[in-house]
């Protein structure tokens, strides 16, 4: 296996534009090719998840699963540090069809996140199962998020869900003065495992959805559980619609300023990693009165669950956590307004003011 190791930039954690390693690897027999970004160690290992996409379409498919990395990872140290977890950021791309992976694909993966000695801690993403963190943990002793079965904590999208519902609820009372969602409207975009438990969250507290969802088989599963859903064709027919709250839990860079420009919603509070298609679009988001809330703030329940499994797999203690979400919420839009900038930047500082104590 042939393996490249680059450092971004020099230092410790080389600011919060660059990164303290990234790593790209290649092995033949299986087919594997990964990207690792790994943002920042300053807090503790690196931690997040592995994705595998073909990144079809794409004239330079290696160069945009690169980028992919470097910006999730990055988030993931921002994630990491407002969930108050002991854990710098990483991410590792793989380029491929999930669809077709193999066990020998999965282990040599596996074999290549041990190499690097436990800076970096891999749990499971969008294309990766809790039964391919299991396979992965055969030949690496810094996988998390696998089976009970095997140790683990399991699905990391029953946390995540309750993340973001807290934090939409924690939205709902810095926008409108209370948290209760009851007889509020959201529309959600995918249904999957973050998706669809959070949309039992809301049906359970009393709020209209209306959701859009491609797959026939998450929609069947989600109709059986909640029947009074309303369904949308396009994300198109989602927005037209009387919602109050958009809730992206699906894939990233749904946010452009094209779509910012036709939203007539309040608050925008989803799972979805990276929803922003560029950061310009936070402030036209802002002037459009539209609180947007960043994802990497309320979408940290998934990391807390799968942080635990390294520490004794306590989920009530990991429920707890989660659960804070609601105050980590308040207290950074709250920041925001105090200091005249938008919701993202005030995370980011929250973010950046817990790893500069720990570097001082």
């Amino acid at each position: 296996m042939g393996r490249e190791l680059t450092t971004a930039l020099e230092g410790p954690w080389s600011g919060f534009e660059g990164h303290e390693q990234v790593v790209t690897a290649e092995d033949a027999p299986s087919g594997l090719r990964v990207v690792i970004a790994i943002h920042s160690t300053v807090l503790g290992p690196a931690l997040g998840g592995t994705r595998i996409s073909a990144y079809g379409g794409n004239d330079s498919p290696g160069w945009a699963a690169q980028q992919d990395a470097l910006r999730l990872s990055r988030a993931m140290t921002y994630k990491n540090a407002l969930a108050g977890l002991d854990h710098g950021g990483g991410k590792a791309v793989i380029l491929g069809d999930p669809h077709t992976k193999s066990i020998d694909l999965l282990h040599a993966y596996g074999r290549v996140v041990e190499s690097l000695g436990g800076r970096y801690v891999t749990a499971g993403d969008l294309g990766i199962t809790v039964a391919d963190m299991d396979v992965i943990g055969e030949t690496c002793r810094w996988a998390t998020g696998r089976s009970p079965e095997r140790g683990g904590v399991g699905d990391s999208g029953i946390l995540t869900a309750v993340g973001v519902w807290q934090g939409m609820r924690a939205s709902a009372h810095h926008r409108w003065g209370t948290a209760d969602l009851a007889g509020r409207h959201v529309g959600v975009v995918g249904a999957g495992k973050v998706g669809g438990r959070l949309i039992g969250h809301l049906i359970g507290e009393g709020a209209r959805v209306s959701v859009v969802e491609p797959s026939k088989v998450a929609l069947d599963a989600l109709m059986a559980e909640c029947p009074g859903v309303l369904v949308a064709d396009s994300l198109d027919e989602l927005i037209a619609g009387d919602i109050e709250i958009l809730s992206p839990n699906a894939t990233g860079a749904m946010l452009t300023s094209s779509l910012a420009s036709r939203l007539r919603v309040e608050i925008i509070c989803g799972g979805a990693n990276n929803q922003l298609a560029a950061p310009e679009v936070a402030d036209e988001l802002a002037a459009a009165d539209i609180l947007f809330v960043p994802d990497f703030m309320v979408n940290c329940g998934g990391v807390i669950q799968v942080a635990e499994e390294l520490a004794g797999c306590d989920l009530a203690r990991a429920r707890e956590r989660v659960d804070r979400v609601y105050d980590t919420t308040e207290r950074v839009l709250r920041r925001a307004v105090i200091e005249g900038v938008t919701p993202l930047r005030a995370a980011e500082a929250e973010a950046e003011d817990r790893i500069r104590a720990a570097v001082r």
